[in-house]
């Protein structure tokens, strides 16, 4: 029982440190320690199997880690039946064109929103959307509208989350919601970004 524990742990602490680099594409060897809250030998010891199995690289010049091939190579894997990135990106490319703004695809993953998929625009001048970017839910057009359209039982258990910001207001954001679930759309301006707005 104790060693089936040990192995556990070790796999959740190596999944944590690949979660690192959702955030970043390279980091140092102190900075994922002090991301996971591990000595900094413990995480060596992990990187090196991490890197063994082809999953991170070591840039012999910087001693920072990014992300390995193998890493792709499971992405190849994914069902593409059913996955939204893949049966809405025509649709997404169409109304892309039709408005001359970056259109982006989200799902809500427990407190945060992930972008599985991004159609950047052709202007210019436009806002840039990485795939696999995890933000918060509650800001921005695309939080608004899955909020709001989240079952109560989920609202609640986000709401009363600690990392949920006070309301000075609830009853102002709840009837929010209400209005977004009766026309369909939330809207934002400047809630993450200087100069950005967006419809969701």
């Amino acid at each position: 029982m104790e060693d089936r524990k040990l192995t556990v742990r070790a796999v959740e602490r190596a999944l944590d440190i690949l979660m690192c680099f959702t955030r970043s594409s390279e980091l140092g060897l102190t900075e994922i320690a002090g991301q996971i809250h591990l000595h900094k030998s413990t995480v060596h010891r992990l990187l090196t199997t991490l890197e063994e199995k082809g999953f991170v690289v070591r840039d012999t010049a910087t001693e920072k880690y990014r992300l390995g091939l193998k890493v792709w190579e499971l992405s190849t894997h994914l069902s593409k039946s059913d996955d939204p990135a893949v049966l809405f990106l025509r649709g997404m490319e169409r109304l892309r064109d039709r408005l001359g703004e970056t259109v982006s695809l989200y799902l809500r993953d427990g407190k945060d929103r992930l972008r599985i998929q991004a159609v950047q625009s052709n202007q210019a001048i436009r806002r840039v959307a990485q795939v696999g970017a995890r933000l918060p839910l509650y800001v921005g057009a695309s939080s608004k509208v899955l909020v709001a359209f989240a079952s109560k039982e989920d609202q609640e258990e986000l709401f009363q989350d600690p990392e949920w910001p006070d309301m000075p207001d609830p009853g102002s954001y709840m009837r929010m919601l209400e209005e977004i679930r009766e026309r369909g759309y939330a809207t934002s301006f400047e809630e993450r970004e200087p100069g950005a707005a967006a419809v969701a």
